[in-house]
C-alpha cells in the first residue's frame, strides 16, 4: 500500500513543476525576441491526415510568458485541459485567428498546399501583423515583411505553436462531434476521419459519405472504381 500511495504522489499535479515546464516552452520565443523580433505568432493545424472534411489551421500570438496552467502538444492532453484551454488561450492572446480549409481546397490543391495557404490566411487574419512567426514542421514564406522558422514537433516545444495546436484541434474535434451526428456509421467522434480498422471497414460497408475527401485513398479508388461500373 505504501508504494501505491507514493506513486500516486509522484503523479499528483505539480503547479510549480509545471509553471517551469510552461516556462520551458517560451525558450524559442526568447531567443527570437533577443534576436529584436516582436510579435511572434505561432501557427499549427488540425486534421490534415484525416479523410474527411475540412483542416483546421489556427494562429496565436501569446504574452511573453504568460503561464498557461498544462499548456502543452494538444494530442498529449485530454480533451478536458484542452477545453478548458481553449477558452483561456481566446481570453489571454494578444491576437488568434483560426481559419477553416474546405474539404473543396484540399482536394484541388492538395492538401500539403491547401494547409500552407490556410496557415498563410490565418497569419494575415491576425489583428496585429506578427513579424515573425513559428509554425510546425512546416517551412512557408509568408510575406517579406514576416520573417519564420519551422520546428520538427514545434506543438511540443514552442507555447505559441501549442496554444495554436489547441485552438485547431478544439475547433475541428468539435465539427467532427457534429459529423458523427449526421453520419454515425463512420464512429467519426471517436476516429476524427483518420483511417483506423473500423473506419476503413465503416468505408468498404458503407461506401463513401459526401464529406470523405475524394482525393485521399481509399476513397479516391472507391470512386474510381465505381465510376468503371
Amino acid at each position: 500500500m505504501d508504494s501505491v500511495q507514493a506513486l500516486r504522489r509522484t503523479r499528483k499535479f505539480s503547479i510549480e513543476a509545471d509553471k517551469e515546464r510552461v516556462k520551458n516552452l517560451y525558450q524559442i520565443e526568447s531567443e527570437v525576441r533577443t534576436a529584436g523580433f516582436k510579435n511572434i505568432a505561432g501557427v499549427d493545424e488540425a486534421g490534415r491526415g484525416s479523410l474527411i472534411g475540412c483542416l483546421v489551421v489556427a494562429a496565436v500570438i501569446l504574452p511573453d510568458n504568460l503561464y498557461l496552467e498544462r499548456l502543452n502538444d494538444s494530442k498529449k492532453i485530454s480533451a478536458k485541459i484542452r477545453d478548458n484551454l481553449y477558452d483561456k488561450i481566446i481570453e489571454s492572446a494578444i491576437s488568434y485567428r483560426v481559419e477553416i480549409v474546405s474539404m473543396e481546397e484540399i482536394d484541388s490543391l492538395n492538401v500539403y498546399h491547401a494547409t500552407a495557404e490556410g496557415m498563410k490566411r490565418a497569419v494575415n487574419g491576425l489583428d496585429i501583423r506578427p513579424d515573425y512567426v513559428l509554425t510546425d514542421a512546416m517551412k512557408i514564406d509568408f510575406a517579406e515583411d514576416i520573417s519564420s522558422r519551422a520546428i520538427i514537433h514545434g506543438d511540443a516545444l514552442s507555447a505559441s505553436i501549442a496554444a495554436a495546436s489547441i485552438l485547431a484541434k478544439v475547433t475541428r474535434d468539435r465539427l467532427t462531434d457534429e459529423w458523427a451526428l449526421t453520419y454515425p456509421q463512420y464512429g467519426f467522434d471517436k476516429n476524427r476521419g483518420y483511417g483506423t480498422k473500423a473506419h476503413l471497414d465503416a468505408i468498404k460497408k458503407f461506401g463513401a459519405s459526401a464529406i470523405h475527401r475524394r482525393s485521399f485513398e481509399p476513397v479516391k479508388s472507391l470512386l474510381a472504381n465505381e465510376k468503371e461500373l
